[in-house]
């Protein structure tokens, strides 16, 4: 795989189909992999949260989620041939794992959510196995008993693939933390992909994620919780474009 330095991370360059063979690659090893999927709200939370800089380390295939990732990874390093992004790279997953025969887990989001996710997977990709779905009270981390809990149900099911939908940088650090305990092939993190994949919440016009305006439509739909994320956070961006300029 061409990796490619942009700001503070290492990203896999890579077509969407490219990656989908990676990805099936790690599940035929099973040696307990990580996929991570950076935007620009996880470049941002990266160069501050040292915990999170742990997580993405162990993490074996990082795909762009943003088309200003790939935009500007030609002037920052390399270029970057696609965006990938956690809400399309899901649905190919549980294709993947319907024509392969690997059973999925989805874990996270609100109650219900990751069920009818589930549901609607099913009926898209037939013969896909979701062996289970779970979601844990909010803080379930805080609580050793809660944890052990979770743990002991994703163990029990086996799963090949668990896709966790904490948001960032929740699930990122739960994955990196019990991934080799829970002994799952695949481990991914997908934000609110789950909801997508419900029918909960609409994803942006194809016209407006090709150019970049994902994040526009999606502080329309919620704007209160997006616009403290996409305003009063995401505007360091700008500040690791000016920091890492050398790399130009």
């Amino acid at each position: 795989m061409s990796k490619v330095r942009f700001l503070n991370v290492m990203i896999d360059s890579l077509f969407m189909d490219e990656a989908i063979a990676v990805a099936d690659e790690l599940v035929k090893k099973r040696n307990n992999s990580f996929i991570v999927t950076p935007n620009v709200d996880h470049l941002v939370l990266l160069e501050s949260s040292q915990e999170l800089r742990d997580a993405y380390s162990k993490a074996d295939l990082v795909l762009a989620d943003g088309m200003p990732i790939v935009w500007l990874s030609k002037y920052y390093g390399g270029v970057i041939k696609e965006k990938i992004s956690g809400s399309d790279f899901l649905p190919k997953l549980c294709e993947l794992s319907a024509q392969r025969g690997y059973k999925v887990f989805f874990l996270g989001a609100a109650p219900g959510v990751a069920e009818k996710a589930a549901e609607n997977m099913r009926q898209q990709y037939e013969g896909l196995q979701v062996v289970g779905c779970l979601s844990p009270d909010f803080d379930f981390e805080t609580d050793p008993q809660k944890i052990e809990k979770v743990l002991e149900q994703i163990k029990a099911a086996k799963p090949d693939i668990l896709v966790v939908a904490f948001g960032c940088p929740k699930q990122e650090v739960f994955i990196s933390k019990y991934k080799d305990v829970l002994n799952v092939p695949v481990c991914i993190g997908v934000g609110a992909s789950l909801d997508f994949a419900a029918g909960l919440k609409k994803r942006a016009p194809k016209w407006m994620s090709d150019y970049g305006l994902e994040w526009f439509f999606r502080m329309w739909q919620e704007p209160g919780r997006m616009f403290k994320r996409y305003v009063l956070r995401d505007w360091r961006f700008l500040k690791l474009l000016w920091k890492y300029r050398k790399q130009k």
